[in-house]
C-alpha cells in the first residue's frame, strides 16, 4: 500500500511539474495541496518525529546541492548583498515581526520572536524554482542575491528558533556560547570536511561507477552530523561544503551534479507531501485568520523594511528593491522548523506549525504567482541571457567546455567578420560580450575592439591530473622580471598559463613578462612526447 502511495506521489509530482510550468506557480506549492488532497481523503498521519527526521535530511541534502551548485566567481560580485541579508535580514525581519506578533496577536515577546524567527528565513526551493521554470535571469545581479541569499539564510533562522525555543523552555544554556558554537563549528567543519574531500580526490581513485556519488553522499551526512554533534549549525557546514568543492573541478563531478539533481527533487517532493500530509484542515482553518495577518505584514511591510535598509546603501534602484522583496518566499524551511517547535516540548499558546504552514501557502500562491508579472512589467528580466541553462549548466552536465579571450585594439581580428575567421580546429564562437551585453554571434557579425569572445568546445579533464606543476612567483624568484622567451625551461616543460595576483589570466607569450605575486602554471613530465 505505502509503495502504490509513493509511486502515485512521484507521477503525480511530475504533472504538478508541468502545470506548474505552464501557471507561473511554484510547483512545490502542488506537492504541499497533493498532501493536504491525500489527509483530506481520509488518510490520517500526525507523526511529527517521523516528519521532523525527513525534512532534516532533506534540507541537508537540499542545502548542499544550493551550494554545490554555486558558481563562486559569478555570485562574487553579489556576496555583501547576499551576506547581508541571510544574516542581517533574518535578524531584522523576525525583529520586526516579533514586535508586530507581541502587540498584534498579544503573544509573550519570546514566544512572538519565536514565530518570528521560524518565518524569517526565504525558501531556496521555492525561489530558484519560480526563477527558473519563468527563466526569469534578472537584471543588476538580482538573480545570484536572491539565489545566495536563500540557500544560506536558513542557518540563521534555525539558530534563532533555537535561541528562543531555549529561552521559553527556560533551560539553563549560555545564548553568546550557543551562538559561536554553531557559526564557528558550522563554518570550521565546512571547510576542513571540503578540504579533506580534495585530498582524498588527490590520492584515491573511484574507479568503480558509484562510488564516488556514495563517498560524496556519506561525507556530507557525515559532515552535518558531527558538526550538530559538536553544537554547530549542520546546515551551514553542509551549504560551506557545497559551495567549496562544487568550485573544484575533479573526475567524476558530472556524475554528482546527476545524481544529486535527481536525488534533490525527490527529497523536496517527499518533504512537500509530508508536510501537506501532516496538516490538518481544521487546524488549518483556525489558524488562517493570523496566518494571512502574519504574511500580509511580513510581504508588505518586514521583507521590504530590511531589504531596503540593507540594500538600498549599495545603490539599487528601487525595481530592483521592489523584486527582492517579492521574491522573499517561505516554504519547507519554514515549517519543518515550526515542527522542530513542535517536538520540542516548549510552553507555546499559538498553534505554531498551522500559522506557519499558512503562511508559507499564502506566499507560494502569491509572491510566487506575481514574481514572474512584476519582474517583466518593471524590465527587470535580461532577455539576452538566461537563468535556466548557463554556460556553467553545460560545463558541469557534458563534455562541453567554455574559454573567453578579449580583443584589443591592435588584434589582427578587429574589424574581420565570424566567417572569415575560418576556425581550424573544432571550436564554435558561443557568443561576444560587448559593452556588457550578449551579442548572438552570425557569420556577417563583425568582431570589434573591446569584444569579449566566447569560444565552446569539447573540454579535457587530465585523468593523471600530476603533470602540471604551479609556481608562486616571490620577490626573490629567480624568474621574477624575466620575459618568458629569456627563460631556459627544460625540454620537457611548457607554461600553459599565467594567473596574476589579481586573478587575470595571461596568455604566455613570448613577451609577456613574470611579476611578483604571478601564478605559473606549468606542464611538466617524464612521458611527455615531442614531434
Amino acid at each position: 500500500m505505502i509503495l502504490l502511495l509513493v509511486s502515485l506521489v512521484l507521477l503525480m509530482a511530475l504533472v504538478a511539474v508541468r502545470f506548474s510550468d505552464k501557471i507561473g506557480l511554484p510547483s512545490l506549492l502542488f506537492f504541499i495541496v497533493m498532501g493536504m488532497i491525500t489527509t483530506a481523503s481520509g488518510y490520517q498521519f500526525d507523526n511529527y518525529k517521523i516528519v521532523e527526521h525527513f525534512a532534516t535530511v532533506a534540507l541537508m541534502i537540499i542545502m548542499f546541492y544550493g551550494g554545490f551548485g554555486t558558481n563562486w566567481k559569478m555570485a562574487k560580485p553579489a556576496f555583501k548583498e547576499s551576506a547581508l541579508l541571510a544574516s542581517l535580514g533574518v535578524i531584522l525581519t523576525a525583529g520586526f515581526c516579533g514586535v508586530f506578533f507581541h502587540y498584534v496577536f498579544h503573544l509573550g515577546w519570546i514566544e512572538g520572536m519565536l514565530l518570528a524567527s521560524v518565518v524569517a528565513s526565504t525558501d531556496y526551493a521555492s525561489v530558484s524554482s519560480v526563477l527558473r521554470s519563468k527563466n526569469l535571469n534578472l537584471k543588476y545581479q538580482t538573480a545570484p542575491i536572491l539565489e545566495l541569499e536563500s540557500g544560506s539564510n536558513d542557518p540563521t533562522a534555525y539558530t534563532m528558533t533555537i535561541i528562543f525555543i531555549t529561552l521559553l523552555s527556560k533551560s539553563s544554556i549560555s545564548i553568546p556560547l550557543l551562538i559561536l558554537t554553531q557559526v564557528v563549528f558550522g563554518v570550521a567543519i565546512g571547510f576542513l570536511a571540503g578540504y579533506l574531500i580534495k585530498q582524498v580526490i588527490n590520492f584515491f581513485s573511484f574507479s568503480q561507477d558509484g562510488l564516488f556519488t556514495v563517498f560524496i553522499l556519506a561525507v556530507v551526512c557525515l559532515s552535518f552530523a558531527i558538526s550538530t554533534l559538536l553544537g554547530g549549525n549542520g546546515y551551514l557546514t553542509v551549504y560551506i561544503l557545497g559551495i567549496y568543492i562544487g568550485n573544484h573541478e575533479f573526475i567524476g563531478k558530472r556524475d554528482i551534479v546527476f545524481f544529486f539533481d535527481g536525488f534533490t527533487n525527490i527529497m523536496q517532493i517527499g518533504m512537500f507531501y509530508l508536510l501537506g500530509l501532516l496538516s490538518d484542515l481544521s487546524g488549518l482553518k483556525g489558524a488562517m485568520s493570523m496566518s494571512v495577518i502574519a504574511a500580509i505584514f511580513l510581504t508588505v511591510v518586514a521583507r521590504p523594511l530590511a531589504v531596503f535598509l540593507l540594500v538600498r546603501p549599495f545603490r539599487s534602484n528601487y525595481a530592483q528593491l521592489f523584486i527582492l522583496s517579492l521574491a522573499g518566499l517561505r516554504g519547507a524551511a519554514a515549517i519543518a522548523f515550526a515542527i522542530v517547535v513542535v517536538n520540542s516540548g516548549a510552553p507555546v499558546t499559538a498553534d505554531i506549525f498551522h500559522i506557519v504552514f499558512g503562511i508559507c501557502l499564502l506566499s507560494q500562491l502569491i509572491q510566487g504567482g506575481l514574481l514572474p508579472f512584476f519582474c517583466r512589467k518593471l524590465d527587470m528580466v535580461d532577455e539576452n541571457d538566461t537563468v535556466l541553462k548557463t554556460f556553467n549548466y553545460y560545463q558541469n552536465k557534458s563534455d562541453v567546455g567554455f574559454i573567453t579571450s578579449a580583443v584589443s585594439e591592435n588584434s589582427i581580428l578587429v574589424g574581420k567578420k565570424i566567417r572569415e575567421m575560418k576556425l581550424a580546429f573544432d571550436f564554435i564562437i558561443a557568443k561576444i560580450i560587448r559593452d556588457n551585453k550578449t551579442i548572438i554571434p552570425r557569420g556577417e557579425t563583425v568582431i570589434m575592439a573591446g569584444d569579449t569572445i566566447v569560444v565552446g568546445g569539447e573540454s579535457y579533464f587530465d585523468p593523471i591530473g600530476q603533470d602540471l606543476v604551479e609556481l608562486k612567483i616571490s620577490s626573490n624568484h629567480p624568474w621574477l622580471g624575466s620575459k618568458l622567451n629569456e627563460l631556459n625551461l627544460e625540454s620537457n616543460s611548457l607554461i600553459v598559463m599565467i594567473q596574476s595576483k589579481e586573478g587575470k589570466i595571461v596568455i604566455p607569450s613570448g613577451e609577456a613578462s613574470v611579476k611578483e605575486g604571478d601564478t605559473v602554471i606549468m606542464l611538466k613530465s617524464r612521458d611527455v612526447a615531442h614531434h
